[in-house]
């Protein structure tokens, strides 16, 4: 009945937490600020003035709010006030939600009169004479008018008249259907507004906008960049809504905290300049939503000079950084069925070793993220032993066997049969990355907050129509007063996918698997002991080896 009651009551909490404006906006101070910000004026006021308005924006800056407040005075108005019905199309029903929670906001403070929001089936005809029902959000006003939002189909506006919001342009499958389906609703008097970030310069929304300056296009053409909206107003306004004080240092702070988590990406992100080639295989958006998990990125790195040490010495300060870091994480963790994946480098580029595990909901939470550079072979399989000896129910991994990579995947595979030497070519990723983006629209991947695993997945791209890793320099922190270059070339999207891929091949697993230390093979201290006599063998928790 717990589980019944929290879902049937998830949405009215959801919308009532956001059906109202902040106590500030309702009061009638004239020294109080405007509603909306100046970006989000100027958005209102280019869809007022033109019948097709193109906005390329950054992301984080409340776009989304002040074009809702747009939408919900047209659909409330009456037809002889210019009124009409709003459709909102977003790429996913996350962005149909909050799209409609906004609009049900503003039609709460403007005090209009219309319907809860619903739910409701829409059906989907299609080419074959087959239909099938999507899910749709709406809201009815007492003009007749409605809004009602949805994911993408371009057979969703067969019939109907009104104003067209396509949100987050850019990453929706099939841009040019829809756009040929929404502008045919202006013979009619209706409105098409196409909103999104960048996705890469080759991508139909950026050539949309080069169309529209070149002058080929008579649309209107708004461009709104993190700085644009932060110079209107933007943190202050937060500051304001969660009562803090303003100040220009704490602001430069937050903006620099902003750009930071973007990386390399904030050009493209904030800046609104599109990257050069085809875009982010996976949404930005989809990867945000998926960093919320709370798994340690640990990194074990060491200069050139380390690798001539003896080999004693480095062994005893990888398995004292083990204990220290590795020791207390893997003896938290929950007993799931647990997988790893490794993208594996010597020099240059960093090793990966991902841990996920399948939850009880189905969920594939990140529980450990361990990435090595400059780290000896040698050492390389310390760590990656200690890892997975120490893993609850390890039930499977794969491990990049590519170059290099293949005499660590061999010695593991030894050690643990369910574990899969795997060869990262491009038929590998034409058969596993669309499933593994799909996992993200289906939100069961939980990744860490961490910028450069944010970067890492949006490395994927598509290369001659198969999605795979891009390799590029990315900018990975400073060090003595200046900045330095740290390759990276997807490393923690590589080992996620292998990690994920394991956990989809029955096959590549053995049920019936257990380590020594829990088959009763030596006594559980020794097992819990990481130290032996035996100088190559003091990495693992239990002798038969």
């Amino acid at each position: 009945m717990a589980d019944a009651v929290s879902k049937l009551g998830w949405d009215k909490l959801r919308t009532k937490s956001r059906q109202s404006l902040p106590d500030f906006l309702t009061e009638s101070d004239d020294s109080l600020p405007a509603v909306l910000l100046p970006h989000q004026q100027a958005a209102v006021a280019a869809i007022d003035a033109n019948e097709v308005v193109v906005i390329e924006k950054s992301r984080r800056i409340g776009l989304t709010w002040g074009v809702g407040s747009s939408a919900t005075l047209y659909a409330s108005a009456s037809r002889a006030a210019g009124g009409m019905d709003v459709l909102y199309i977003g790429y996913s029903l996350d962005m149909a939600r909050e799209f409609i929670d906004v609009c049900a906001m503003w039609a709460k403070s403007y005090g209009l009169a219309a319907s809860e929001v619903g739910e409701a089936l829409f059906r989907d005809t299609k080419a074959d004479g087959s239909s099938d029902d999507i899910l749709a959000f709406r809201i009815v006003f007492a003009s007749g008018f409605e809004i009602m939002a949805l994911t993408s189909r371009p057979r969703s506006l067969r019939g109907r008249q009104g104003m067209v919001i396509i949100d987050e342009a850019a990453f929706h499958d099939a841009l040019a259907e829809v756009l040929k389906a929404a502008l045919a609703l202006l013979m009619w008097g209706g409105k098409v507004v196409i909103i999104s970030t960048h996705d890469g310069d080759l991508n139909p929304f950026n050539l949309l906008c080069e169309e529209i300056r070149k002058g080929q296009m008579p649309y209107a053409l708004l461009k709104i960049t993190f700085d644009d909206a932060l110079a209107g107003g933007l943190y202050q306004r937060i500051c304001l809504v969660q009562h803090k004080e303003w100040t220009p240092e704490v602001e430069k702070q937050w903006r620099d905290k902003i750009i930071a988590f973007y990386g390399d990406a904030a050009d493209e992100e904030l800046n609104v300049i599109p990257r050069h080639g085809a875009g982010a295989y996976v949404q930005a958006a989809l990867i945000e939503r998926a960093q919320r998990g709370d798994a340690p990125v640990l990194r074990f790195e060491r200069e050139d000079a380390w690798a001539e040490l003896a080999d004693h010495l480095q062994k005893a300060e990888a398995l004292e950084w083990c204990e220290e870091h590795l020791l207390p994480v893997l003896e938290a963790l929950p007993a799931y069925d647990t997988y790893a994946g490794q993208d594996f480098a010597r020099t240059g580029d960093l090793s990966s070793l991902w841990i996920s595990q399948r939850q009880q909901d189905l969920s594939f939470p990140c529980v450990l993220l361990l990435e090595m550079r400059n780290i000896p072979y040698e050492i390389q399989k310390l760590i990656v032993f200690y890892v997975l000896a120490r893993l609850p129910r390890f039930k499977g991994g794969e491990m990049d066997a590519t170059g290099n990579g293949g005499y660590l995947a061999e010695v593991v595979a030894k050690r643990w049969p369910c574990v899969v030497k795997r060869m990262i070519t491009v038929q590998w990723y034409q058969e596993i990355t669309p499933k593994f983006k799909a996992e993200f629209e289906k939100d069961t991947l939980i990744m860490p907050r961490d910028v450069d695993v944010y970067n890492d997945h949006r490395a994927i791209r598509l290369v001659r129509g198969v999605p795979q890793i891009v390799r590029e320099d990315q900018q990975a922190g400073k060090g003595e007063g200046k900045k330095t270059r740290k390759k990276r070339h997807g490393d923690s999207a590589i080992a996620h996918m292998l990690c994920w891929a394991a956990s989809q091949h029955p096959e590549y697993t053995n049920p019936d698997y257990a380590t020594p230390a829990s088959t009763g093979l030596i006594p559980a201290a020794e097992a819990a002991s990481t130290r032996f006599a035996d100088p190559d063998h003091s990495y693992m928790p239990y002798r038969s080896y």
